[in-house]
């Protein structure tokens, strides 16, 4: 058969595969079928290879070629084939709109109703249902990619913002393939769900395919869409939109979206009846897995435009080998999700990366943690071992783990890549986990409860001797460490959510399943005792520990942890030492202090190193900070917060702006590593501009400091003396005299100072924020004063003048002030002695007849309580809480008339003037 003839007849085939009914010219039957090719069809000038009818119209064209003839030029004869059957066809309006090029093995389709339409790769033809479908939509999916309103959704970080925004933009473009690249923990599928539904909103979309490589993962993406609410119905999304986890052989016609993993997808257009389950659990990232790629064939059952859109979650290497047909089956669009991409992986998706979001900028954002790396090296880990001949081992089947004892007749010699795998030294196993438990304490100070910990083995057998020396270790139960891998008896979905939200497991080992893509925001450990190669599979394993969480989460499952300011990697095989990571520990010079950073920052004498370290710890100082504190570091930098530094720091160290600056400066296209060297002082120096400011400087340094406690755990304490003492009235007293050195010094600088202990007649100017100023001063060294200690001190000294005082308002400051200064005879809380006044107003009156409703009355309660904790009140305040939730200043004004504005001052002058 020759080329020509061959291709016939496996259009032929496709054709009637796809459900279209094939006829020869002279013996058409256009009402036979919803869909009719007519082979041979005779336009003005040339027969159409194939002229296509739906219900008995025409609606396009396929030109036919041989093997091996390039298709890129065909496209202009559809053109004409096109013409010509509109020509034909005079009773119909529209010009036939579809086309087809193809050679039985190449594929290629158009619309011609698309927005700058052109011509796309495709498996095989469409169904005569689905193109039936397209014509009776007003517009297509492509014309309505380009009509998305802006996004609006103000529960999304920025970059999950960018990323949606810029994959609509590569969508409005016809871009078939787009990368999304966001840090592990920075809410990727939170993203996706969001682009989905407004995909399926506003685009119409018909299908979407969310696919994963581990059944844990499917679970993981099934949660997320059933918890998400969507920002303008507020529903739930499972509450508008079927979701379907793909769990057999069929696919639903009801569900917007079909979870799956990729393996179970080609099985399932593979026909299979059965499916291993075991299959779900195999990571791709790591090799030793077949790489063989599949080979995919039409299933009738499953069309090529089943889906609209395809994401791919933790995409990998494999899905552009092993899985690439799977993918190239569908007529759908790609979306990427991954935290580490790999050049091929941005070759994959036609190098249209919407959006790059790294882990080092995730840590500035404080979207992600960074991490230390604490290493045990081990000689068997090192340099293998030896027993001699003569000796008896254990020898042990690695499945069925069944052992037997056997006399060595020569030499075993063993070298440290066959450690775990072809010979296991449990001492050396022990040997590490002991020294882990050991060094606990160095590792993870203060704490008493071991951290969340996976650890990382080798295979299954591997993780059961890890686990059972877990256990012996730390001389507890099952409860303790469990083993989450593939054959795990118990249900690993189960041991993940235990792991994830129960006090136990502390510890988990896996192999896989727990490597890439699953969620356990209070992991604050890591432990490498397996060596990883690829360095994307490295990644995705270190951002098992990245995720943040808040803190009443994690305290939830461990008790003792106060937040989750970073996370430890426990480096056993020297994994890290591979420097292949895309990611890296910002913490480049441990041993150095804070101080010294911020001096050599200071001095424009930091390098690339030391800009990393100061990142990362502004970045651990900023997470325990509170926001009085994060509010005064802005004060006095222009606005701008720690993390605004951090983000100028970390673009001062940017090695792709690093590049492009030296081409321009230099006019070069391959810039002198002394040129780049250059670039990056002045990058440096730039950034560091930021800590200019002494000001600035002084100020993160006194909150650091009152922020720290210094552990003393080396020197030794003795008894010298025991008894009663008078040393807490003398403390008493000293706290006393700094205070009031403190307001001698200050009381004509600071505002609250001024007005309260020598202007009191202004008193109505005073504001909160001169309070809280005023609270913030006293804080820093050399005084460490506060509202709380002074009322304490005061009440130890003469318990006659002063009252106990547990609402603990700021504005007692300002009753602090009026009794030391001699204005007050006690000491009363703000708050009682405006509570007072108020009483004296409210009977004064009511004995001049001015009477009040008890709904007026509430409101006149609710202003004085505002004033107490507040000192001032406005009529904006009237739109805030507790005041909005009664009808805000339209109830005001309803209620008291034109006199509203009259009863603010009137009572701001009576509770705080007088």
């Amino acid at each position: 058969m020759n080329p020509e003839d061959q291709a016939r007849q496996d259009i032929d085939k496709m054709l009637t595969d796809s459900g279209w009914i094939i006829q020869d010219y002279d013996d058409r039957n256009l009402s036979e079928s919803l869909g009719v090719a007519v082979r041979e069809y005779p336009l003005s000038k040339d027969n159409a290879d194939y002229a296509l009818f739906i219900d008995s119209q025409p609606v396009g064209v396929v030109e036919a070629k041989k093997y091996g003839h390039t298709l890129s030029g065909v496209v202009e004869q559809s053109e004409k084939y096109l013409d010509g059957l509109h020509e034909k066809f005079t009773s119909t309006d529209m010009r036939p709109p579809f086309s087809y090029e193809t050679t039985g093995i190449e594929t290629t389709f158009a619309d011609r109703r698309d927005p700058n339409h052109r011509s796309r790769h495709v498996f095989t033809f469409h169904r005569p249902e689905l193109l039936q479908t397209w014509l009776n939509e007003e517009t297509t999916l492509r014309a309505r990619l380009k009509a998305i309103p802006k996004l609006n959704f103000d529960k999304l970080r920025d970059c999950q913002s960018e990323a949606i925004t810029n994959l609509e933009d590569s969508f409005s473009q016809n871009k078939p393939r787009a990368l999304i690249q966001m840090a592990t923990g920075s809410g990727k599928t939170f993203a996706a769900v969001t682009a989905i539904y407004r995909l399926i909103k506003f685009a119409k979309a018909k299908k979407i395919l969310f696919l994963v490589d581990r059944s844990n993962l499917g679970r993981q993406a099934l949660r997320e869409f059933q918890q998400y609410t969507t920002p303008d119905d507020g529903r739930k999304f499972t509450d508008l939109y079927n979701v379907q986890l793909l769990q057999s052989h069929t696919i639903d016609p009801v569900p917007k979206v079909v979870i799956s993993t990729i393996q179970r997808m080609f099985s399932v257009l593979k026909g299979e009846k059965e499916y291993e389950e075991e299959n779900d659990e195999f990571s791709a990232f790591e090799g030793g897995i077949d790489e063989t790629p599949v080979d995919v064939k039409y299933n009738a059952n499953i069309p090529i435009g089943e889906f609209d859109f395809i994401v791919i979650d933790e995409c990998h290497r494999s899905i552009y080998n092993k899985w690439k047909q799977v993918l190239d089956y569908f007529d759908s669009f790609l979306i990427g999700l991954t935290a580490t991409p790999s050049n091929d992986t941005i070759g994959f998706f036609h190098n249209n990366q919407v959006m790059r979001y790294t882990h080092e900028r995730a840590v500035v954002d404080e979207v992600n943690v960074g991490y230390h790396v604490y290493k045990i090296r081990t000689k068997i880990t090192e340099e293998g071992s030896s027993v001699d001949a003569g000796q008896f081992v254990e020898k042990r089947d690695r499945l069925t783990r069944k052992q037997e004892a056997e006399q060595l007749d020569q030499d075993l010699i063993y070298a440290q890549n066959e450690l775990d795998r072809s010979v296991v030294s449990k001492d050396r196993i022990r040997l590490i986990i002991r020294t882990f438990k050991e060094r606990l304490p160095e590792i993870f100070p203060n704490r008493t409860n071991v951290p969340k910990t996976l650890i990382f083995a080798k295979d299954d057998s591997h993780a059961e001797d890890i686990t059972e020396i877990v256990k012996e270790e730390f001389g507890l139960g099952n409860e303790f460490c469990k083993k989450i891998t593939y054959r795990t008896k118990e249900k690993p979905e189960e041991l993940i959510s235990s792991f994830r939200n129960s006090p136990m497991p502390r510890i988990a080992v896996s192999v896989d399943m727990i490597a890439t893509g699953t969620d356990i925001k209070p992991l604050e450990c890591i432990i490498f005792m397996r060596d990883v190669r690829t360095k994307n599979y490295f990644d995705q394993m270190k951002g098992r520990g990245t995720r943040t969480i808040k803190d009443d989460d994690l305290i939830a499952v461990t008790p003792d942890a106060k937040s989750k300011t970073h996370f430890v990697i426990v480096d056993a095989v020297g994994v890290c030492e591979h420097t292949m990571g895309d990611t890296h520990s910002l913490s480049k010079n441990p041993n150095v202090s804070f101080k010294v950073l911020l001096d050599k920052a200071t001095d424009k004498n930091a390098n690339t190193d030391d800009v990393e370290s100061l990142i990362y710890r502004l970045s651990r100082i900023n997470k325990k900070l509170s926001q009085d504190d994060k509010d005064e570091i802005a004060s006095v930098n222009d606005g701008k917060t720690l993390v605004d530094i951090e983000r100028t720091l970390l673009d001062g160290i940017n090695a792709d702006k690093k590049m492009e600056i030296a081409k321009e400066q230099f006019k070069t296209k391959e810039p002198t590593n002394e040129q780049i060297r250059t670039v990056s002082k002045q990058m440096i120096d730039e950034a560091c501009k930021v800590f200019d400011s002494a000001k600035l400087r002084k100020t993160i340094l006194d909150i650091k400091s009152k922020n720290e406690q210094i552990i003393d755990d080396v020197s030794i304490d003795e008894l010298l003396e025991t008894g009663f003492t008078d040393k807490v009235q003398s403390y008493d007293n000293k706290t006393i005299e700094n205070w009031t050195e403190f307001v001698e010094k200050n009381k004509d600088q600071i505002t609250a100072l001024d007005i309260i202990y020598s202007k009191p007649y202004r008193m109505r100017e005073i504001t909160f924020a001169d309070i809280k100023n005023l609270a913030n001063t006293i804080k820093k060294p050399p005084y460490n004063l506060t509202p709380e200690m002074l009322w304490s001190a005061y009440q130890r000294l003469d318990k006659s003048k002063v009252k106990s005082n547990p609402a603990k308002m700021l504005t007692d400051l300002i009753s602090i002030i009026r009794y030391s200064a001699g204005k007050q005879d006690l000491l009363l809380p703000f708050s009682e002695l405006v509570t007072e006044k108020f009483e004296k107003w409210l009977q004064t009156q009511e004995s001049s007849d001015r009477t009040f409703t008890p709904e007026q009355k509430e409101w006149l309660v609710m202003i004085k309580d505002t004033i107490a904790s507040s000192v001032s009140i406005g009529i904006d305040a009237l739109d805030d809480v507790p005041f909005n939730q009664k009808g805000g200043r339209v109830k005001f004004y309803k209620l008291f008339g034109d006199d509203y504005e009259k009863i603010l001052d009137e009572l701001h002058e009576v509770l705080i003037n007088s």
